[in-house]
Formats: C-alpha cells, sequence, structure tokens
C-alpha cells in the first residue's frame, strides 16, 4: 500500500463531528500552518529533499507529512508524484505563490490564507482579486430567458416567437 493511500484511509475515517476527528485534524492544521509559515518566509527558496527529510525538517510524522504533499501538491510548480512515492522519494516544495493562495481559499483554510506572511508576497489588492475570482469560480450564472415578445437573438430582428421561438 502507498503512503498516501495509508495517509487517506486514517485521515478521511475520521468524522470531523466527532471528538476524535475533531482532535486530529486539529492537530494536523497546527502542524500544517507552521510549514506553511516557514515555506512563505523565504518563497524564493526550493525546499527539496526525500520524503522522509522533510517530514524530519518540519518534525512531523512521515504520515502527517505525506497528507501535507497532498494538500500543496497542485499548488506546486512541478507536482510530486504523490501516489506512487516512498519515504526515500525526492520532492519539491516550490510553489507558485498565486496559486496556493488561490487554493487556500477554495478550501477556505483561514487559517492558512490570513498568516501575515502574506503580506510581503502578495499585494492586499492581489489577495483580493485572487479570493474574489476563487469565489466567483463557482458560482453559476444562468442566461436571462428569451421572452416570447423580445426580439430574436439570431439578430434576425423579429420577434422571438415569430422566429427561433417557434419551433421551440
Amino acid at each position: 500500500m502507498s503512503l498516501l493511500t495509508d495517509w487517506r484511509d486514517k485521515a478521511y475515517a475520521k468524522d470531523m463531528d466527532q471528538k476524535e476527528g475533531q482532535i486530529f485534524w486539529g492537530a494536523y492544521f497546527a502542524e500544517e500552518q507552521e510549514v506553511y509559515k516557514q515555506l512563505l518566509s523565504d518563497p524564493d527558496t526550493e525546499v527539496k529533499g526525500t520524503v522522509k527529510e522533510l517530514a524530519e525538517k518540519y518534525n512531523m510524522k512521515l504520515q502527517t507529512f505525506v497528507g501535507f504533499l497532498d494538500g500543496i501538491n497542485d499548488s506546486l510548480i512541478t507536482p510530486n508524484p504523490i501516489e506512487e512515492m516512498t519515504e526515500d522519494t525526492v520532492v519539491s516544495l516550490a510553489f507558485d505563490k498565486e496559486k496556493l493562495y488561490y487554493n487556500m481559499v477554495e478550501c477556505r483554510a483561514e487559517w492558512l490564507y490570513e498568516l501575515p506572511q502574506w503580506d510581503s508576497l502578495l499585494t492586499p489588492e492581489r489577495r483580493k482579486e485572487l479570493f474574489l475570482e476563487q469565489r466567483k469560480s463557482g458560482t453559476v450564472v444562468k442566461p436571462k430567458k428569451v421572452g416570447r415578445n423580445d426580439p430574436c437573438p439570431c439578430g434576425s430582428g423579429r420577434k422571438y416567437k415569430q422566429c427561433c421561438g417557434r419551433n421551440a
């Protein structure tokens, strides 16, 4: 079984509505936040190493660090092979700043996208733009329905009911 499968089996078996799940995820989010504080403090330095080395560097259990890699993978410049990685797989944590912020907003991870380290990475205006862009991405906008007496959208100049609406 892969490291990622082990992590997902353990993590997603926890019910967030139960005390055990709240304790598990609360501890994970605190560890995750500490790693992001370090990464965001020096964003231009590529952190690279084996999964085991990086877990030790950030004082995380191997399985917990695999969960972190699973979460950050979509925000990396070059995604890691998380599906088949072992503890000796070399991974990189070089991330795209805007993509990372956007993905944090998408996950509704306020404890991450509100970190003070973002102040030196993205302007408040850009963070607001990314925030709104992400929130709008999930909004479905239905086109205005054409009324039967409205001009036909095909541009013929005739009423919709006498043109394209006749066969509808």
